[in-house]
């Protein structure tokens, strides 16, 4: 295998398993809120209901930790193996939030196995959900310094490159660079965005299912609820996400926006395809590029004119940022239809057409999810490290990837089932329906 291969297979393996891994750390992260959000309006209004709701979230989420551990402790040892020449120089600058998330991953781990453990030991509930805030904290920990490596290597700063050697390295630097902020906020809030639709998907589907339980009706609110407020965040974060690239990426905006010429007033363009080099039948909104890019409608737009060919990301990234806006803005429009129909008693929104658009919205929200992270990732090529080191040159010349590549997928696929049957097996041969049975049973036989 050539030097040319062993690179191609790199690249495939490491996609692959950052595309698993994500769906899984995306529910890691967003979970612990939501179950916390529910126990905390379960004991503010006494309802057992969202208690319990509380509970099964957190048996469900058990089993994603373990999976998300696994594809997790993959990424680290891929890194090693596959992109050694990366890991030698960004391994001594920005190792510490690598360890800092292991600690927040502990922390988590810790305080969660102590929550499941004291379910029923805490006579005052709010003492029990104080335990909940570690857990929550350590998860998005987690994603916060595990997203400050991958900003690090789109605006890499902190040391110095003196013949060859690195020189007064700083991780504190490294760690709070220009593309930490607007990156850090964006992973966290389509984190909990993306968990509330997944949680909205499951409860509408029991509701289509023929369960007219009122525990499914209050987690479709509950979770669609808080679905709208972090789509309503997450747009504004990606706005702001977008004049960072103005500013520090010029080349991955202009890529994504196909925007090719360095013009004043430039129009977005959405949607559409390239036919010799030109955008067709796409969306052409004037003027909206410049707002994005400077807030300005008058400001002038670097284009892809202005970078060596070499340089500039595949054009492609264009559709994941469309897929990536369309699917956000619908989730975004479908969560508020649904808020203001509950407050407005619009009939419609509890009927089963609408209940389906709310089940596709969990698949939904993990593709934009993918598509988000395809676009971070393949629109910093060609490089691994923003300016300073090409993909190219932190692969492996290993003759073996291929080999590992066929290992790691047969390993996704085993974990991906597994975690699938566990899940069923666990909720269908435990419904809601006898759980509260039984808990009500439990409760007269203490009274008695």
């Amino acid at each position: 295998m050539g030097n040319e291969d062993a690179l191609f297979y790199s690249r495939i393996l490491t996609e692959l398993t950052l595309s698993f891994h994500i769906i899984y750390a995306t529910i890691g992260v967003g979970v612990p809120l939501m179950i916390m959000i529910a126990q905390w309006v379960g004991i503010k209004k006494k309802d057992e209901h969202y208690i319990l709701l509380a509970r099964r979230w957190t048996r469900g989420f058990v089993i994603t930790v373990a999976v998300g551990v696994v594809t997790g402790t993959a990424i680290g040892l891929q890194l090693t193996l596959l992109w050694p020449n990366f890991m030698e120089l960004a391994g001594n600058v920005i190792a510490l939030p690598l360890f800092m998330e292991t600690f927040a991953f502990f922390f988590e781990a810790i305080f969660l196995g102590i929550y499941l453990y004291t379910w029923d030991r805490f006579r005052n509930q709010r003492k029990h959900l104080l335990l909940l805030v570690p857990v929550a904290l350590g998860a998005a920990f987690s994603a916060v310094f595990i997203t400050m490596v991958n900003a690090f290597m789109n605006a890499p700063q902190g040391f110095e490159l003196v013949n060859g050697e690195l020189v007064n390295v700083n991780p504190i630097v490294a760690m709070f660079n220009p593309a930490m902020p607007t990156k850090v906020a964006h992973v966290v809030s389509s984190a909990f965005m993306t968990s509330a639709f997944i949680l909205a998907s499951i409860a509408a589907f029991r509701l289509l299912r023929g369960s007219n339980h009122l525990y499914h009706k209050k987690a479709l609110y509950l979770t669609m609820k808080v679905g709208l407020i972090f789509s309503i965040a997450t747009a504004l974060i990606g706005d702001f996400s977008g004049k960072y690239l103005a500013e520090y990426q010029p080349e991955k905006l202009a890529a994504a926006e196909w925007h090719f010429e360095t013009t004043e007033k430039a129009p977005l363009i959405l949607f559409g395809v390239l036919q010799e080099g030109e955008p067709r039948y796409g969306i052409s909104i004037p003027y909206a590029l410049s707002i994005l890019a400077y807030n300005n409608p008058y400001a002038e737009v670097t284009g892809l004119d202005q970078f060596p060919e070499d340089e500039i990301p595949p054009l492609y990234i264009h559709y994941l940022f469309n897929i990536m806006v369309a699917i956000g803005m619908w989730l975004t429009i479908l969560s508020f239809i649904f808020w203001l129909g509950i407050k407005r008693d619009w009939k419609f929104v509890t009927g089963s057409w609408f209940k389906r658009l709310i089940v596709l919205g969990g698949p939904l929200s993990i593709i934009a999810i993918e598509t988000g992270w395809w676009l971070a990732e393949v629109g910093r090529q060609p490089w691994v490290l923003r300016g300073l080191m090409r993909t190219a040159e932190a692969a492996t010349s290993s003759d073996q990837v291929d080999l590992m590549l066929l290992l790691f997928a047969c390993l996704y696929i085993v974990l991906a089932i597994g975690s699938v049957v566990v899940l069923r097996r666990m909720f269908r041969k435990n419904p809601v329906e006898k759980e509260l049975s039984d808990r009500n049973n439990n409760k007269e036989e203490e009274r008695t």
